[in-house]
């Protein structure tokens, strides 16, 4: 003879379903932060490029100066700032324009992915400055 409960159902119950949602919660929000570490990342090393190309370029069309001058204190600006990785691709030159000559100073970097060491993707900057009468 078997005993049986009166009363008794076994319903689901709630139990370590918290464990759950945390674990999916907190993996969605990791993903969140680390997206936005990465956005800001980029967004630092394209704007370090464009500061250090155009400040390259002013000194560039300085009075005594030359483009050979413009590259090589881009260079330096992006080594100081950034890694010397970033520099490689920096060339400067005298260009026409309607306002008269100008320096333009190109770089050329790769612009990291996933941190500094994920893959990278292809990042080309100028800048421009107007040369002074010499």
């Amino acid at each position: 003879m078997t005993r049986e409960r009166v009363g008794y159902h076994h319903e689901p119950s709630d139990h370590g379903s918290a464990i759950a949602e945390f674990v999916m919660v907190s993996a969605m929000l990791l993903a969140l932060f680390l997206a936005v570490v990465q956005l800001g990342l980029a967004l630092h090393v394209r704007n370090t490029l464009v500061a250090a190309a155009a400040e390259g370029a002013r000194l560039g069309a300085a009075a005594d100066r030359s483009p050979d001058d413009a590259a090589a204190r881009t260079r330096q600006l992006i080594g100081e700032a950034l890694s010397e990785r970033f520099a490689g691709g920096v060339t400067a030159a005298e260009v026409d324009s309607p306002a008269g000559p100008v320096v333009q100073v190109e770089v050329r970097a790769t612009l990291p992915v996933v941190g500094f060491a994920g893959p990278a993707r292809a990042l080309t900057v100028q800048g421009h400055a107007l040369e002074e009468a010499r």
